[in-house]
Order: structure tokens, then sequence, then C-alpha cells
């Protein structure tokens, strides 16, 4: 009352009043400014910003997808059983002893949850991934020591010495990839439809424990 928010007056006694209605106004204007806030996206800076000049390609709708990864706060979050089901079943379905489930910063590729792989992140000029962004479709790399957007990269010609590479992409409810689903095989190779099928499956149930935290 003091601050002048509540309209108040004095009874002859000296007591001071306000209307119940004038509460319960303040209360809801109050309860909405807090929501509105939680509600507010935080501001967008460093890995999340798009690159200046990428060495790697990018999609059209880099800054949109940039934007909803910084706001999931996926992004270097900790372990989630749920995920590591989903790149478990994935290395099993197809076969392929490594699997992860990839996001992409504008500098890294970390992984949410991975198979057969020591380090969970890599420079985003060698991720395969950024490739699978690129499109709606799978992306497959059936023999990438054979592939020229590949053949120099350190993880062909090193450890883990990839040779074939198959991912779908994880999307937020709007549709934007923030990142894939993907199987990975020391040896040249090619998916059977029915291993494909699971994989793309997995994909979507790995899309759909995203938009459940974001």
């Amino acid at each position: 009352m003091e601050s002048g928010d509540l309209p108040a007056w004095k009874t002859p006694g000296g007591h001071r009043r306000v209307h119940y209605s004038a509460v319960m106004r303040l209360l809801r204007d109050r309860i909405a400014s807090k929501e509105a806030d939680k509600a507010a996206p935080a501001p967008v800076a460093g890995e999340f910003l798009p690159a200046a000049a990428p060495d790697y390609p990018v999609p059209a709708n880099e800054s949109q997808r940039l934007a909803a990864l910084a706001h999931s706060g996926l992004m270097d979050s900790e372990d989630d059983a749920a995920f590591d089901r989903l790149t478990w079943l994935a290395s099993h379905a197809t076969g392929c002893p490594m699997a992860l489930i990839s996001l992409l910063s504008a500098q890294r590729q970390w992984s949410k949850s991975r198979v057969g792989l020591d380090s969970n992140e890599m420079a985003r000029s060698l991720a395969f991934c950024s490739h699978g962004l690129m499109q709606d479709e799978p992306f497959v790399v059936e023999d990438a020591s054979a592939d020229p957007r590949f053949a120099d990269n350190p993880m062909v010609t090193g450890a883990p010495f990839i040779r074939f590479y198959a991912g779908y992409p994880v999307r937020t409810a709007e549709g934007l990839a923030l990142g894939s689903l993907c199987v990975l095989d020391t040896e040249p190779r090619r998916l059977r439809e029915r291993e494909m099928r699971a994989l793309r499956e997995l994909a979507l149930l790995a899309s759909d424990e995203v938009q459940r935290r974001a």
C-alpha cells in the first residue's frame, strides 16, 4: 500500500482498507509478469551464434536452429537413461559397434548419449552429422574412405577409423534439427531396409524425448 500499487483509504477509526478486488488484480498481474519472464528466451551468444565463415555445411535455418538448441538446455546436460536406451537399441538393431545422439552448436558436436566411442565431442567441422542436418532424408555414407567429403577426415584416417555412417535428424516440435541419431562402423556396409526403419523410429523417439525437455 505504501508503494501506491493498491488504492487505499482510512476508516474513521484510522484503519487503512483496500478493496479485495484490487488485491486479487495485483496478484494476477504479478503472476502474469513472472510467467512472462519465464517464457522469455534467454539471450543467445557464443557457440549458439552462427559462425562467420563456417568450414562445414550450414542449413538455411541455422540461426533458428542454434537458438532452439540454446534454449533447450540440452547441450552439456547430465546423462539421461532415456537417451542411453535409444543409442543402445540403435547399435543392436543395426549391428553397428558405435551409435550416438548428437547435438551441434556452431563450434562443436556434443554427444548427449553414445555407445562405442570414447570422446563425447568433436569440432563441428569434423562432424558427419553436419551433413545430416542439410536434408530431411537419412544421411548415409557407405564408405567414408572413398567419399571425397570425408576421406581426409581425422576420424576416418585415424581412430575410431569410421567407414560407415547412417543417421536421421533429431528435431524440435517446430521441425528444427538439433542433431542426429546415428550409427557408425569401422567397415564399409549398407543397412537393410528393416535396419533403416528401426533407425528412423528410434530417431523419432529421440525427437520425442528432446521435445519433452524443451
